[in-house]
């Protein structure tokens, strides 16, 4: 006799693997809070990942003062708080129409070690750690465990004060990383941090996107390099911005994109981050449109050849359209949103915690508040 089988739904493989901890980020200008959200550069990349329906394990690490609803569990370290970072913004606006910023770590959770990593292979993983928390040989298990290694340099060259945590930037070179350069696919530096390296040098070892706000992105390579138009948008907040650049970038990648069109997408999504304070929230009709316009690309370039296992950097045809409706979905959505975010309401610190996953401790059992 035949029986029917039932197989159980299993979910997507995750192509993506996300490492960095989760901060609590609290805003302030003129001695005032203005502002208190989730932060880390990872808490702004899973939020476009999981926007674009991309499966993603992510990493992070937390205290016992965790006040936020994730989609992604951290580990849970008892004895220890959750990074926190303050960023004093002054009331001017300059020219380029950015606010100065300075940025305090005043809390550091621990760091994360390569026994935190999962024991398995992902297509991309992104080094995004803001406040110390990558170790180099935790950097040399994902290169082992990732086929393209992204790194945003803000993983590699901050320090802390020791008095009272204000981030200061150091030369990539003098860095305990800087020998791992050639084993990694892309490196992502701000306009601001490409001053504490040799763009021309590094890029003869891997790509480097310099993102360039409100100018959009130059991507380097070791053969030449390419401007990246940017998108229109009124500036609220810039944090969050270059992490949710590496979000879209790395979603135009696994989508099959060339690297051109990956970093537009990128600075699609940088855009969308700076109009709003703290965690973004994406219009769910704005995500379909864009997912939409993928499919779109991605049927235009099926006629050029592309080797798996290298990015292709080349500009095809139709990539500026590709830009122009882009920005059209944007604006066609600019009307009362239907939100789509990882964090529904954003809660103040302090607030109790409700988790879509068991939290796991430091030592991998569920944790109970």
């Amino acid at each position: 006799m035949v029986t029917a089988s039932h197989k159980t739904h299993q979910p997507p493989t995750p192509r993506v693997l996300i490492v960095g901890n989760y901060c609590h980020d609290v805003l302030i200008q003129n001695h005032n809070v203005v502002g208190e959200s989730l932060g880390g550069a990872s808490s702004f990349i899973a939020s476009v990942l999981n926007g674009m329906s991309i499966p993603c394990s992510l990493v992070a690490k937390v205290g016992h003062d965790f006040r936020y609803q994730v989609h992604h569990s951290p580990i849970l370290v008892p004895a220890s708080k959750t990074t926190v970072f303050h960023a004093f913004f002054d009331s001017g606006v300059h020219d380029n129409g950015n606010h100065d910023r300075v940025l305090k770590r005043v809390c550091a959770c621990d760091a994360i070690r390569p026994t935190d990593l999962p024991d398995a292979r992902f297509d991309f993983g992104l080094a995004v750690g803001v406040g110390g928390e990558i170790l180099r040989q935790t950097l040399e298990r994902m290169i082992e465990i990732c086929d393209v290694v992204l790194v945003d340099i803000q993983a590699l060259i901050r320090e802390f004060d020791a008095v009272d945590g204000t981030v200061k930037l150091v030369e990539l070179r003098e860095t305990e990383f800087c020998s791992l350069l050639p084993r990694i696919g892309v490196l992502k530096v701000s306009s601001e941090e490409a001053v504490f390296m040799d763009v021309e040098e590094v890029k003869k070892w891997c790509c480097v996107v310099v993102t360039n706000g409100e100018d959009g992105c130059k991507v380097c390579w070791k053969d030449g390099e390419m401007s990246i138009s940017p998108f229109l948008a009124n500036q609220e907040d810039p944090t969050g911005a270059g992490d949710s650049f590496l979000g879209g970038f790395v979603t135009g990648l696994v989508q099959g994109l060339t690297v051109p069109d990956a970093a537009l997408l990128g600075n699609f999504f940088g855009s969308l981050t700076v109009e709003q304070i703290g965690l973004p929230k994406f219009d769910s009709r704005l995500l379909q449109r864009v997912k939409d316009e993928i499919q779109r690309r991605k049927m235009q370039c099926l006629h050029y050849e592309r080797n798996h296992d290298e990015l292709m950097f080349l500009k095809a045809a139709g990539h500026e359209q590709f830009h122009s409706s882009l920005g059209a979905s944007k604006l066609l959505t600019q009307q009362p949103i239907q939100e789509y975010t990882d964090c529904s309401e954003q809660p103040k610190l302090g607030i109790n915690p409700v988790y879509e996953e068991a939290m796991q401790t430091a030592e991998g059992k569920p944790w109970d508040s």
